[in-house]
């Protein structure tokens, strides 16, 4: 394990091999039921550059008119999201020490040139708990900084099978992908990265 900083700690090759496959075939399953769609920015409409669907009692939105928010349905199929798979929440039991479950698991596509400007997770009523963040695919560039968005950068290389969690002081860090490595993962058959990242809502 190492800490990045005050409160954010990265546990490299966290999933082995095999653990990162069952994932993926589990990730597959939740896009058959709850399709990838572009989010988009709010007030601008401006679309981002990841695809994204989420899984557990919530799921992270947003769109042009209401902007950034947590709702129970998938905002194109009207359908409920797709229950929480054990396997996610045997990993948030193993690293968030938390008492209470994840609410919601955002599953972010990153093809290999999107990325992800620097942001804070801030749409949780509850900052006490972590974020839990694990990574899929093709290895990225992983940006941190502090609590204002001028704050000195570091970052770091996360590889498929990575585990990054922001708690603590580091909670509302921001924090950003700047890039992503192609053909550095055979995990995923058309390349890319996937981003699992699991919050408590309220």
């Amino acid at each position: 394990m190492l800490e990045i900083a005050n409160g954010i700690r990265h546990l490299p090759g966290y999933l082995e091999r095999a653990g990162q496959q069952s994932l993926v075939e589990i990730v597959r399953g939740i896009v058959a039921e709850a399709p990838l769609f572009i989010p988009v920015m709010p007030g601008t409409g401006k679309p981002m550059s990841v695809r994204m669907t989420n899984c557990g009692p919530l799921g992270w939105v947003t769109d042009k008119e209401r902007g950034y928010r947590y709702q129970a349905t998938h905002p194109a199929t009207g359908r409920s999201w797709p229950a929480m798979p054990e396997p996610l929440l045997d990993i948030w039991n193993a690293v968030s020490d938390y008492p209470l479950p994840p609410q919601a698991c955002l599953i972010n596509f990153y093809s290999d040139d999107a990325k992800m400007g620097l942001h804070q997770d801030k749409d949780e009523q509850d900052f006490g708990a972590p974020v839990v963040s694990v990574s899929l695919g093709n290895s990225c560039l992983f940006r941190v900084g502090g609590l204002s968005r001028n704050d000195r950068t570091q970052s770091i290389k996360l590889a498929s099978g990575d585990v990054v969690v922001l708690g603590g002081a580091g909670r509302l860090c921001f924090h950003g992908v700047d890039r992503i490595y192609p053909s550095t993962s055979t995990l995923l058959k058309n390349g890319g990265r996937i981003n699992l990242t699991l919050r408590r809502v309220s």
